[in-house]
């Protein structure tokens, strides 16, 4: 169980959700300081990418701020209640289409990188094709850490943990890897 993060502002939580639902904008932001870090933990561990975890965050507490007037202190606190409404969204997001065709490979193949279809789309099957060929291409540790970071969702701390890796050469084969995939999906020669 994580702990709450430590509060800046001396007001109760409830107290702080009350004033949000009458549009008190100083309250909602001593909310997001007492919670923000703890949610995005949580969202990072779930969704495996932090740019999608931070989005995450910023909607459920966009989300609080709209809903502040349900809360209810009688059916849990306010942490839990926002990260019931984390869980749940993040839930969500790993089911749409839009993430579950995978890794966005903002410096692999940009064509496929920026579709938003299902991934089962029978029009995506050369782009599936060309991005297995690309990352069968990369030498084996390259593979193996893009595997785990872009494919998992593992942070580079933690391949580095499972791998038993310094944390810097994990960063240098990922980095390696990716160069080496953008190589292999435009047709250039990958760096080893």
């Amino acid at each position: 169980m994580t702990p709450p993060d430590p509060p800046s502002d001396p007001r109760p939580d409830g107290e702080l959700v009350r004033r949000m639902a009458a549009g008190d904008r100083e309250a909602m932001a001593a909310l997001y300081a007492r919670y923000a870090g703890t949610l995005l933990g949580v969202a990072i561990r779930i969704i495996g990418r932090r740019g999608e975890a931070e989005d995450l965050v910023h909607d459920v507490f966009l989300e609080a701020w709209r809903k502040a007037d349900r809360w209810r202190a009688d059916r849990g606190t306010v942490r839990t209640w926002l990260l019931l409404r984390l869980r749940s969204r993040a839930i969500d997001r790993l089911r749409s289409p839009r993430l579950a065709r995978g890794v966005s490979l903002d410096e692999g193949c940009p064509d496929y990188a920026e579709r938003t279809v299902a991934p089962d789309d029978p029009a995506l099957a050369a782009d599936r094709r060309r991005v297995r060929e690309a990352v069968a291409s990369l030498p084996p540790e390259h593979r193996t850490v893009l595997t785990l970071a872009a494919f998992e969702g593992r942070s580079a701390a933690e391949i580095a943990r499972r791998l038993e890796l310094p944390l810097g050469t994990v960063k240098s084969r990922i980095l390696a890897a990716r160069r080496g995939l953008k190589a292999a999906c435009t047709g250039g020669q990958h760096e080893a």
